[in-house]
C-alpha cells in the first residue's frame, strides 16, 4: 500500500515530529565558527579523493547525507538528520500550513487516487470529491510511470494547475483548474460534546498554529455547554515546546510551573502559567496511550504534578529530550538534542536508549508481552525515580507519564489488527476503492443521512476481509463483524466529511473514551 499527501507524507512526519522541538533555527553560522583540525579535516579530504580518484562516477552528495545521518545516529535516537528531499514537508508540519492543492491522496495501480479534499481548500472549492482521480496535470501525464511526478501538483500561492480529472463511473475526463493557497494543515482534529456536559478535543500533535487552533475548539465547546473537557493526545507524537506550553498554561492557574529545561551545563529555564487559562476551575480527562510522546507528555505530566485533571489510558511513550533545528547551508538541516526537560516536580521522563534505537522504538513489543499494554499492575517503576505531587499523589519518572486510571488496549491479535487498520490508513485504501465504484453515489448522501441511516454492507465488509488477509491471515467475520463495520464506516465518514466525523463514529465504541464518560457521570 502506498499512500501519500501533496503536503506531508506519512512516515516522515511521523520520524520528525517524534519529539520536542524548541522552535528556533540556526543558520550555520549563527553560533559555530568551522573548525581546521586535522581529524574534522579528514572526512572531507576523503569525500574529495572519491568525487576525484574512484574508478567509478560516484554520488558524493549521497555518501554526505549518509554520512551525516551515521554521525546523528551516534548521539541519541531523537537527534535526527533531515535530508533536503524532506526538510519541506518536515517544516509545513512544524509550520502547521503549506501551499498546494489541498489533497490527499494515494497511489494504486499507477493512478492518483484523491482520498481527501481539505474543507474549504482550492480542491473542495473547485469540486473535487474523494475516489476522484488526478490523470494529468496541465496536459502532463500523472500515471503510469509518471505518478510518482507529483511534484507539479506543487507551487507559488495563487498559482493556477489544470488537472484532468476521471470522476467515479465517467467515461471522459474532466478539466478542472485549480488555483494553489495556502492551506492549513490542523492539529486539531475534532472539536464536539460527548454528553451534555462533557466536550471533546483530539489534538493530533503541536505545531505553530496549534495554540490558536485549541483556544477557537475551547470557545466552541464552551459555547455548546461544556464544563469538563477531554484532552485527547493518544498517538500524538509531540512537536513544537511553546504549543504544549500554551495548552497547558489552559488549565493551570498564574504561576504554576509547567516544565523547566536543563542544557549541557546543568542552565536550567522554567516555563510557569499565566492568568490567560480558560478551563482553569473546570475539570478535565487526559488521554494518552504508548504513541503519546514529547509535547504530549509535557501538557500530561503538568497536569498531573499540579494535581490538576485526570489522565486515562495506558503508560506514555517516554520522551524527554529537547531538540533545536540547526541548517547546514544547503537546504538540509539537523534535529539536535540541546536539553532535557523535567515535569513540575522534578520527573525526568526518558526511557534509556541505552540498546540502541531499534530497541528503543520497538519497546511497545516488549510492553505487549510483559502485560503492561493489558494490566497496570504489570507497569515497572523505579522506587528511586519516584516523586510526590502538592496533593500527595505519587508519580514516577524514568520512562513515560502513568496514567491516574488505567484502561487497557485491545485484548487480543485480531481486535489489535482491526484498531491498527483503521489507524495506519489501510482501511482508507480499501474504502476508496469502493468509492470508486460501488460506493460512488455516496458521495452525494448528506451528512446527517449518513450518520442516521447508512451501515456498510455484509458484502463491503466481507470484500476488506479479502482483502486484508492478502496481507493478515488473522482478520476473519466471527466475533469481529461490528468492530469492523465501525472501522469502514469511520473512513467513509473521514472522507466524504471529514476528520471529526470519523473521530465521533470511533469513539461510540472506544474503550478509553467511554470509561471517561463513566467518570465524568459518577462526580
Amino acid at each position: 500500500m502506498k499512500i501519500k499527501t501533496v503536503y506531508i507524507p506519512i512516515v516522515i512526519a511521523a520520524i520528525f515530529t517524534a519529539g520536542l522541538w524548541l522552535g528556533n533555527v540556526l543558520q550555520p553560522n549563527d553560533q559555530f565558527v568551522a573548525s581546521t583540525s586535522l581529524k574534522k579535516r579528514k572526512l572531507n579530504n576523503l569525500i574529495d579523493i572519491i568525487d576525484e580518484r574512484y574508478v567509478e562516477k560516484i554520488d558524493t552528495d549521497s555518501i554526505v547525507d549518509v554520512t551525516v545521518n551515521e554521525i546523528m545516529q551516534t548521539l541519541d535516537p531523537h537527534s535526527v538528520y533531515i535530508p533536503v528531499d524532506d526538510s519541506e514537508a518536515v517544516n509545513n508540519s512544524m509550520r502547521g500550513d503549506f501551499v498546494g492543492i489541498g489533497v490527499q491522496f494515494y497511489v494504486r495501480n499507477d493512478t492518483i487516487a484523491v482520498l481527501n479534499a481539505i474543507a474549504h481548500g482550492p480542491s473542495k472549492r473547485a469540486g473535487i470529491k474523494a475516489a476522484d482521480r488526478i490523470l494529468y496535470a496541465d496536459s502532463k501525464p500523472l500515471f503510469g510511470k509518471a505518478s510518482g511526478n507529483t511534484d507539479i501538483l506543487k507551487g507559488k500561492k495563487g498559482s493556477k494547475v489544470v488537472l484532468g480529472i476521471l470522476k467515479p463511473g465517467a467515461s471522459k475526463i474532466t478539466n478542472i483548474t485549480v488555483t494553489r493557497d495556502r492551506m492549513p494543515l490542523p492539529s486539531v482534529d475534532a472539536a464536539y460534546m460527548l454528553t451534555e456536559n462533557l466536550g471533546y478535543i483530539k489534538v493530533n500533535r503541536f505545531s505553530e498554529t496549534t495554540a490558536a487552533e485549541f483556544d477557537k475548539a475551547i470557545d466552541e465547546i464552551v459555547r455548546k455547554g461544556a464544563q469538563e473537557m477531554v484532552l485527547d493526545l493518544r498517538d500524538n507524537p509531540g512537536g513544537v515546546l511553546d504549543a504544549a506550553i500554551s495548552i497547558a498554561d489552559e488549565f493551570l492557574k498564574k504561576g504554576q510551573l509547567i516544565v523547566f529545561q536543563k542544557d549541557r551545563n546543568n542552565k536550567r529555564s522554567d516555563s510557569y502559567a499565566t492568568s490567560a487559562g480558560s478551563f482553569e476551575n473546570k475539570k478535565v480527562y487526559i488521554l494518552i496511550n504508548e504513541n503519546s510522546a514529547s509535547a504530549s507528555e509535557v501538557v500530561a505530566g503538568a497536569l498531573q504534578d499540579n494535581d490538576k485533571g485526570t489522565i486515562v489510558g495506558r503508560r506514555s511513550f517516554g520522551k524527554g529530550l529537547v531538540q533545536q533545528e540547526i541548517k547546514l547551508g544547503d537546504g538540509s538541516a539537523v534535529r539536535l538534542t540541546v536539553a532535557r526537560y523535567y515535569t513540575p516536580t522534578g520527573r525526568s521522563i526518558q526511557r534509556p536508549y541505552d540498546k540502541g534505537s531499534d530497541n528503543y522504538f520497538n519497546e511497545y513489543i516488549e510492553r505487549y508481552e510483559n502485560g503492561e499494554l493489558l494490566d497496570a499492575d504489570n507497569i515497572a517503576v523505579n522506587d528511586s525515580l519516584k516523586k510526590v505531587t502538592p496533593g500527595g499523589k505519587v508519580v514516577y519518572g524514568g520512562g513515560g507519564i502513568i496514567p491516574d486510571v488505567f484502561v487497557a488496549s485491545p485484548s487480543d491479535y485480531v481486535s489489535q489488527t482491526i484498531d491498527y487498520y483503521g489507524k495506519t490508513g489501510f482501511a482508507d485504501q480499501y474504502i476508496n476503492r469502493y468509492l470508486q465504484k460501488d460506493g460512488a453515489y455516496l458521495r452525494n448522501m448528506s451528512l446527517k443521512d449518513f450518520m442516521a441511516t447508512y451501515n456498510p454492507p455484509l458484502s463491503l465488509v466481507q470484500g476488506f476481509i479479502g482483502y486484508a488477509q492478502l496481507y493478515n491471515t488473522s482478520v476473519k467475520l466471527p466475533g469481529y463483524q461490528q468492530d469492523i463495520e465501525r472501522i469502514l464506516k469511520a473512513s467513509l465518514a473521514s472522507q466524504l466529511y471529514g476528520k471529526e466525523q470519523s473521530i465521533k463514529l470511533l469513539n461510540e465504541r472506544d474503550t478509553d473514551v467511554q470509561k471517561v464518560i463513566a467518570l465524568s457521570k459518577k462526580r
